[in-house]
């Protein structure tokens, strides 16, 4: 089946989080997305605590189900700051933890870079999505929370989950809940441009 990105011109989705079944349905990997609502914080060492705590048989500190986790340790934050500069962390440091959440209801992931086959299996399984958000916009992506409360494992430091409140975070949708990769997409596109240009 071929893959297509699709482009809107002059078109950003504005969506909610928690995100709902019909909103997820609606994505497609290249969409530009504004966020808002509310959204968690946790990178490795929160998501191997995570799933310890489940392996235990222990209620997490949030509900999974129809939430979004942003791959982020933020920068402390400065005078007048909510949160500190928050770029994404890659988000192959959890490939080993993210199905097992997916399965539990986890709806959406922000990060930035390559998912494994498994996750992106997961995402497909599960109708859940995958956004990223740019690395270099930290300062811009932090001005985005409005709110920011540490509800778990304060001793992790920038790695402590925390709830967070979000308007208009820009995202750009990775991967879909078809499973579509925006990385493979243009691999392919540029690939096929190239032997178009190479043949002339």
């Amino acid at each position: 089946m071929e893959q297509h990105v699709h482009q809107k011109e002059d078109q950003v989705k504005r969506i909610q989080a928690p995100l709902t079944r019909e909103a997820i349905a609606s994505l497609r990997a290249g969409d530009i997305v504004l966020l808002s609502g509310v959204i968690y914080t946790g990178r490795d060492a929160a998501h191997k605590r995570l799933v310890e705590a489940l392996d235990r048989g222990e209620t997490l500190p949030f509900e999974l189900k129809d939430q979004v986790i942003y791959y982020v340790g933020p920068t402390p934050e400065k005078p007048g700051q909510i949160f500190g500069s928050a770029g994404p962390t890659t988000s192959y440091r959890m490939d080993a933890y993210a199905p097992r959440l997916l399965d539990l209801g986890l709806k959406g992931m922000i990060g930035k870079g390559y998912r494994s086959d498994e996750v992106t299996e997961s995402i497909k399984k599960n109708g859940a999505v995958y956004f990223g958000a740019i690395g270099g916009l930290g300062a811009i992506i932090g001005k985005s929370v409005r709110e920011a409360i540490n509800i778990a494992y304060e001793d992790l430091g920038a790695e402590a989950i925390r709830r967070l409140v979000v308007e208009d975070l820009p995202l750009t949708v990775l991967t879909d809940s078809q499973g579509n990769d925006l990385y493979k997409i243009g691999q392919a596109q540029y690939l096929e441009w190239r032997e178009s240009h190479d043949a002339e």
